[in-house]
């Protein structure tokens, strides 16, 4: 069984749109996304569109509910159905295996994230022996998360935890096999791979290059 993945999509159409093409060509049975549809770009109902057409399984992200919130409201068209009826969690068996999914971490986080990389994308040995101890008895086989902007798949305590990166800003989705429990991760936008993506500073370079849509940030939190 393949299943598709991918996260942090940030109402930004055309490499969400790459990505389920490509999960079309690679035949996947199911599309599980990490949250985070909403926040840094324009696009937010043509995303929400998308997803509703693949059928893809979708969780709620900071991004997400900082969205609903700032809307108050003013909540109205399917954008702010669609956000205001994501679960925190989705839990399911595929092929024998348990997957769980979570924006942040479990159980329900959409803010502490699983962030195993330095901003060279070198591994954080420290950080991986935390989360080794914090995951040893969780009962899942596979731990889908998004949040960080990283990519990663890893073994960090029972669960195999996989991060597909932001299609927007890692440039990235991945394809999880069963009951094999193989990833592949796949480039997006022409672009290569960046396995870690610097949140902090970069983040605000990007909002600053789209004056449109930081605007919009800008009105929304008045």
């Amino acid at each position: 069984m393949k299943i598709g993945l991918i996260s942090d999509v940030h109402a930004t159409l055309q490499p969400l749109r790459e990505a389920l093409a490509l999960f079309e060509d690679e035949g996947v049975e199911t599309i599980l996304c990490a949250g985070d549809v909403a926040g840094y770009g324009k696009q937010l109902d043509e995303t929400v569109q998308a997803l509703i057409d693949s059928r893809c399984r979708v969780v709620m992200g900071n991004h997400d509910l900082w969205w609903l919130e700032r809307s108050g409201s003013d909540l109205e068209g399917v954008a702010a159905a669609y956000l205001s009826n994501l679960p925190a969690v989705i839990e399911f068996k595929a092929a024998g295996k348990t997957i769980y999914m979570v924006h942040a971490s479990p159980p329900d986080s959409l803010m502490d994230g699983i962030k195993l990389l330095d901003e060279k994308a070198a591994h954080i040995q420290q950080e991986r022996h935390s989360w080794s101890c914090c995951l040893r008895n969780f009962h899942c086989d596979v731990l889908v998360v998004g949040h960080t902007h990283q990519v990663f798949a890893e073994q960090l305590g029972n669960p195999l935890v996989i991060n597909p990166g932001s299609t927007l800003f890692n440039h990235t989705c991945a394809m999880l096999t069963l009951p094999e429990m193989t990833i592949q991760v796949f480039p997006l936008s022409g672009k290569n791979p960046v396995l870690s993506w610097n949140w902090g500073m970069e983040a605000a370079a990007w909002v600053k290059a789209n004056p449109v849509s930081n605007a919009k940030a800008r009105k929304n939190k008045a």
